[in-house]
């Protein structure tokens, strides 16, 4: 077309956008951006929202956070919260989401409302999706399944299981795989496990196909649940019932399931059974189970293989000197600290986000870097001195009590 000597438009540049979205192009994005600039459109919305959604697509998140123009609308807000969401990236699609409710003329849509909710659930931000939540009641949204849907994993995924029951039968008929997923998952992970099992009954009942995620909350509920045999005939039922071929984390809940039962040397064969190339999750099912279990044996052959996947992880090291410790291989011990050291392995320090007034704070251990620290620290002092005059009248109160 340009060698024919026609230019191009605003809607040019959206479907070329929408090309390199498809093509996972980041590089042929930026060269289109540029020509985007040169021909004049950037003051365009419609084109710019194009460009910004193909940034988000294929995971430049910095670019696209700079094209957040003073011009933004609730389409480019909620893009860019929608791509924080996807990539995991919860805290910053919070924010993000947290600024927009500040900008004058932004009124979230169900899209936006969908996007957010995940992040609120993986962040453990109930406060705020419970505000999510009465918003999209109020206004209509919760009618849309995905809004509903996004509800109903943000109770499960918290530990509000009897809310989330409730918002699942008030889905209703309405009710597609995503709900009964969601549901068996959360049921699986907060100990439930019959219930989990049970509901899956029920699916099958009312004529729904079970899919990937279906039989990773299944396998899960029967790791919790110590119910081996259970487990056992799911993952074979995936291929010979439904003709679903079991994935990584298929076979990861496996080894977790075996593991914990201790049942290691099973766990181990699937590892070897597997026809892909196991990954750092399922060799550290198999490290984790053998430190509970003691297994020196095939803790060694888990910790060989972390150690090459993840040889940054100072975890791994940690846990294969407990096992060396406990079984009395001191020499073991000083050779992974020697290693440590001369690979200069730390530790990087946790962080914990804290929900407070509708705002979410992250802090990591002795962080200065809150507003508010002198006051934070000066309430903290004053706990730890009430816990130490309380232990001390309990002391004493013992003490008085052992001389009577």
């Amino acid at each position: 077309m340009r060698l024919h000597g026609f230019p191009p438009n605003q809607h040019t540049f959206n479907f070329l956008f929408s090309a390199c979205t498809s093509l996972s192009s980041p590089s042929l994005g930026q060269v289109l951006h540029t020509h985007f600039i040169k021909s004049g459109f950037e003051p365009d919305l419609f084109a710019a929202t194009a460009l910004l959604d193909m940034y988000v697509k294929v995971g430049t998140l910095d670019l696209a956070r700079q094209l957040l123009m003073p011009s933004r609308n609730v389409v480019s807000w909620t893009t860019m919260i929608s791509g924080y969401s996807r990539n995991k990236e919860y805290g910053e699609a919070l924010g993000l989401f947290l600024r927009m409710e500040q900008e004058k003329g932004i009124v979230p849509n169900e899209v936006t409302l969908a996007s957010i909710l995940p992040a609120c659930a993986n962040l453990g931000a109930l406060e705020i999706g419970k505000r999510v939540e009465a918003y999209a009641r109020k206004y209509g949204f919760f009618k849309n399944l995905y809004v509903s849907n996004a509800v109903l994993e943000m109770y499960a995924k918290c530990g509000m299981i009897d809310v989330a029951w409730r918002v699942f039968n008030e889905i209703g008929s309405m009710r597609n795989l995503c709900s009964w997923n969601s549901m068996i998952m959360g049921l699986a992970v907060h100990g439930q496990c019959c219930l989990a099992l049970d509901l899956y009954d029920q699916m099958l009942g009312e004529g729904t196909s079970p899919d990937d995620v279906t039989f990773v909350g299944l396998l899960l509920a029967c790791t919790h649940g110590g119910m081996v045999e259970k487990g056992r005939h799911i993952f074979k039922s995936m291929t010979s019932s439904f003709h679903n071929t079991p994935k990584l984390e298929h076979y990861g809940c496996m080894v977790g399931l075996l593991g914990r039962a201790g049942q290691l040397r099973e766990a181990y064969e699937i590892i070897h059974s597997m026809p892909m190339k196991p990954d750092s999750v399922i060799w550290g099912a198999l490290l984790g189970a053998c430190s509970f279990h003691g297994n020196v044996e095939l803790a060694e052959i888990a910790a060989e293989s972390l150690f090459v996947l993840e040889p940054w992880n100072p975890g791994n090291y940690v846990i294969l000197s407990n096992i060396y410790a406990s079984a009395g291989k001191w020499g073991g011990v000083a050779k992974l600290r020697k290693v440590m050291k001369g690979s200069q392995i730390t530790k990087s320090a946790g962080h914990s986000f804290i929900e407070e007034g509708g705002q979410l704070h992250k802090f990591i251990v002795e962080d200065r870097s809150h507003p508010k620290s002198n006051e934070i620290f000066a309430l903290l002092d004053g706990v730890y001195e009430m816990i130490k005059l309380n232990r001390s009248a309990f002391e004493c109160h013992l003490d008085q009590g052992f001389y009577n």
